[in-house]
């Protein structure tokens, strides 16, 4: 059974959510908050598998909650962000916050349940492109390039790996990356593996934000 904690502002949003999750075996609502600071004394109350987090949010807003979630060592908790706007200049933030990914609030019922799951097995929900999208359009709130920290990580990767972190940046799923470079999806898989754990990384989304702090990507380009 997967536990999940709704957040949102919302009550009215928050009920439809409920509705929509109870009714699919294996999600279990165990509570829900309407801000972010009772977001955080739900989650340590709880101890929810994922939170669906609102943004913009009265008292502390979504990010901030996020990033004490994410960063209490008593929670396991993981964060898919829900957001109304596509291209909403927090959600960049959350996903630094260490969120897993986000997802339109207008998105079918399907894909969100679908995105549960994901997210509670442990992988990134945002596709790819979107996150590109997004960090494109927000690069200059993004970190310069060439921080003394970034490049020394970068550094711990082989070449091979630099490059599956570039594909991956660029939006490229294991299957695209694995017919750019010539190889199997097993082995895509093997070094996306590699980077998430040298770089001390979460997941894909976390990856793609690094590749463009770290200067690996820029933005509007490849």
């Amino acid at each position: 059974m997967t536990r999940l904690l709704l957040v949102d502002d919302q009550p009215l949003l928050r009920t439809g959510f409920r509705m929509i999750l109870e009714a699919e075996d294996g999600l279990e609502v165990v509570a829900e908050a309407g801000d972010g600071v009772e977001a955080v004394e739900r989650a340590r109350t709880h101890s929810p598998d994922v939170v669906l987090m609102d943004i913009r949010m009265p008292r502390m807003d979504g990010v901030e909650a996020t990033r004490r979630i994410v960063g209490d060592p008593g929670l396991t908790a993981r964060v898919l962000v829900l957001t109304t706007f596509d291209l909403d200049e927090y959600v960049v933030e959350a996903l630094r916050a260490g969120a897993s990914g986000f997802l339109l609030k207008d998105a079918p019922a399907d894909d969100l349940i679908a995105a549960i799951h994901v997210v509670a097995a442990g992988e990134a929900i945002v596709a790819p492109r979107v996150t590109r999208r997004l960090l494109d359009r927000f690069a200059d709130r993004l970190p310069a390039a060439g921080e003394a920290a970034l490049p020394e990580a970068l550094g711990t990767l082989t070449e091979r790996e630099v490059e599956v972190l570039r594909l991956v940046a660029r939006g490229m799923s294991n299957a695209e990356i694995a017919g750019e470079l010539f190889v199997s999806e097993t082995t895509v898989k093997t070094h996306v593996g590699h980077v998430l754990t040298k770089l001390n990384l979460r997941d894909r989304v976390q990856a793609c934000v690094f590749a463009y702090e770290s200067g690996l990507v820029r933005p509007g380009v490849g």
